[in-house]
């Protein structure tokens, strides 16, 4: 591991999810504890997206802003909101000079899928319909996420891809959670990494399905044709549970046809990307950047 990461495992606090509502308390102490992100290079406004029921957004305009992506947080499917995913959201426009959108979608287990899912997809197409208002190119928006925000983005890339919805310029995958079986050799052995362990990987998988048996808007790691989706940058944690069934979805993608940047960063766990004192964290925020730049350039 990562010398400047192992540093600070011990201080990580142990969770199970059993209480989500502990858990999004202390989820959102963390997130408080993070150096505040600079935003004056950027506006930041909250609104709010019309649908049933509406869906508060928070949107980052950077100054001279190219494109837009649709950004979900992370937290399992369970925690999380526009204010714990300030620090990432922020950091990630001005890494990106990208209109930044991040999504508060509905959270399990109170909201089981399809949720959050069907909140991603209102946000999408609101930005899509709303592209002039917004000032935004509609045909330069991309969906992405951390975590569980990245596995609902590529579910909103297969969703948009089998109704002819919104045009995806792109997905940005950012150590996505894509497969409740939990089957890949990295799933069975790190069973006790830091932050994210079997045990609550299990339960947020649990959560987030409710009573409903997993198809591939909820796992996308089951869909059984990956071809037409946007083309995608997949980012995996080395320590991580969710590393081989990312990697594995990256080269399904690639050999349904579809063009993907694939970056295993060596010494990193899950979420880890959050300690901004490392190295490679700020390397990796950095590349996230640069990565949906590039997408959405001219």
């Amino acid at each position: 591991m990562d010398p400047e990461l192992e540093a600070f495992v011990a201080l990580f606090p142990r969770a199970d999810l059993t209480d989500p509502v502990v858990e999004r308390k202390r989820f959102a102490e963390l997130a408080a504890a993070v150096p505040a992100p600079d935003t004056s290079r950027m506006d930041v406004e909250d609104r709010t997206v019309p649908a049933d029921p509406d869906v508060p957004v928070r949107i980052y305009r950077p100054h001279r802003s190219q494109g837009a992506v649709v950004w979900l947080h992370g937290g399992g499917g369970v925690m999380g909101d526009l204010d714990t995913e300030h620090p990432w959201a922020a950091r990630l426009a001005d890494a990106s000079g990208a209109v930044v959108i991040s999504v508060e979608y509905r959270l399990a287990p109170e909201n089981p899928f399809p949720a959050a899912l069907d909140d991603a997809y209102a946000v999408l197409t609101w930005a899509a319909d709303h592209a002039a208002e917004l000032g935004l190119d509609p045909e330069r928006i991309a969906v992405g996420g951390h975590s569980a925000g990245a596995g609902i983005a590529a579910g909103t890339a297969l969703r948009a891809r089998d109704e002819r919805g919104p045009s995806i310029r792109f997905q940005l995958l950012n150590q996505p959670g894509l497969d409740d079986r939990q089957e890949t050799w990295s799933a069975r052995n790190f069973t006790d990494t830091p932050w994210l362990t079997r045990d609550k990987l299990t339960a947020a998988w649990g959560h987030y399905l409710g009573s409903r048996p997993a198809g591939p808007y909820a796992a996308p790691a089951r869909a059984t044709d990956l071809s037409g989706l946007p083309p995608a940058y997949v980012a995996t944690a080395e320590f991580c549970p969710n590393r081989d069934e990312d990697i594995v979805h990256a080269l399904r993608l690639l050999q349904s046809g579809v063009s993907v940047e694939l970056h295993q960063w060596p010494g990193t766990f899950h979420g880890s990307h959050a300690i901004l004192s490392a190295e490679i964290s700020q390397r990796q925020i950095a590349e996230l950047g640069a990565a949906l730049r590039r997408a959405l350039a001219e």
